[in-house]
């Protein structure tokens, strides 16, 4: 095992059979191999966040996730679709504080077509045309080509014209099919998640990746997982970072396939350190795990701490109560023994917090 450690470290890549046998490893063996991929990655020792703010212009859909707490189905009471006035009045606000980049994210809205996100979008561009647009996921994306019927290749080019800078790495979930069929039936498949993302690659957009766990899945299918991602990213380098977080099921009718506790979180994050040795940033995450834990996973191969995040409908109803100013978070990382910095979406500095 500590062979196994030594090659992960010197940045030699690991099948997925020795993925899998990390996590029969002692965690903090696996911290502290982690953080060494860290510090060859990130020599000048800095844990970036990011000032931003998700908004969520529908929460329609007709995918139904058993996860989500979020959703309403068509015409139901409790259905929206934002105005715009609202939308910019948020992104004003949001700009008060620094912000830079605007997060979009919604349902499956089956009235909404590609001339919607196209108006908004460009509306959007045209009053704040230094705002970067990190939104959308790939499933919306491919539900926004279905409804429009467009190719994925000419939505995401007419999207990118409209405005959209890159895409989130929401709805991977599990990229198993066994799992997303029990959680997930009317989601994209996993393949699909994949060549949404590609396809964004090729014309220019880059992108995020994430897992949910906690879904009911074994240790091989998270590996399965992390080799996908692994995969794609040979094949373009669009990803620019990954980033994990457990099931958070009160008010779905899920449960949790694991107790509730941090060791499984800060096991995940380390192998995805060490396992995915072509990408570039790892987060540790704060609004699902709580502080602490985020910070202690800082030690264990993350390079980021995430957004402020000043709003967030999804994760938030289901019951998680959550608020960080960036002070808290500069204290967060300073206390980690790091030196935290402001970035952009495209992980450059814009501020070093002395």
């Amino acid at each position: 095992m500590r062979e196994l450690l030594e090659k992960a470290v010197r940045g030699e890549r690991l099948t997925p059979e020795e993925g899998l046998k990390l996590f029969e490893e002692d965690l903090l063996e696996l911290g502290r191999a982690a953080d060494a991929v860290r510090r060859r990655l990130h020599p000048e020792g800095y844990v970036t966040f990011i000032r931003d703010r998700i908004i969520n212009y529908t929460n329609v859909c007709v995918t139904y996730c058993k996860f989500c707490a979020f959703y309403r189905p068509p015409g139901h009471a409790e259905g929206y679709v934002r105005p715009k006035e609202e939308i910019f009045r948020k992104i004003d606000e949001m700009k008060k504080h620094g912000g830079t980049t605007v997060f979009l994210q919604g349902g499956h809205n089956p009235d909404l077509k590609i001339d919607y996100y196209e108006d908004l979008f460009g509306s959007v561009r045209e009053r704040y045309p230094e705002l970067y647009l990190h939104s959308l996921s790939a499933s919306e994306i491919d539900h926004i080509a279905t409804v429009s019927e467009l190719s994925l290749e000419e939505t995401l080019r007419r999207l990118n014209r409209a405005g959209l800078d890159s895409l989130p790495g929401g709805g991977a979930e599990m990229l198993v099919e066994e799992i997303r069929e029990k959680v997930s039936p009317l989601k994209i498949t996993a393949e699909r998640w994949l060549e949404v993302h590609e396809t964004a690659h090729l014309v220019g957009l880059e992108s995020t990746a994430t897992m949910v766990f906690g879904l009911g899945e074994t240790n091989k299918q998270r590996i399965e997982h992390l080799e996908k991602l692994r995969s794609l990213q040979d094949r373009t380098g669009g990803f620019r970072s990954f980033i994990h977080w457990s099931l958070t099921p009160n008010e779905t009718g899920m449960k949790r396939s694991l107790a509730p506790g941090g060791l499984e979180y800060l096991r995940i994050l380390a192998i995805a350190r060490l396992y995915l040795d072509n990408f570039p940033h790892v987060h540790s995450g704060w609004v699902t795990e709580g502080a602490k834990l985020a910070q202690v996973g800082l030690s264990f191969g993350a390079s980021d701490l995430g957004s402020v995040l000043m709003e967030e409908l999804v994760i938030s109803a289901t019951g998680v109560v959550y608020s960080y100013s960036a002070d808290q978070i500069v204290r967060i990382i300073r206390g980690a023994g790091r030196v935290p910095a402001v970035r952009n979406s495209k992980y450059e500095i814009l501020e070093v917090c002395a």
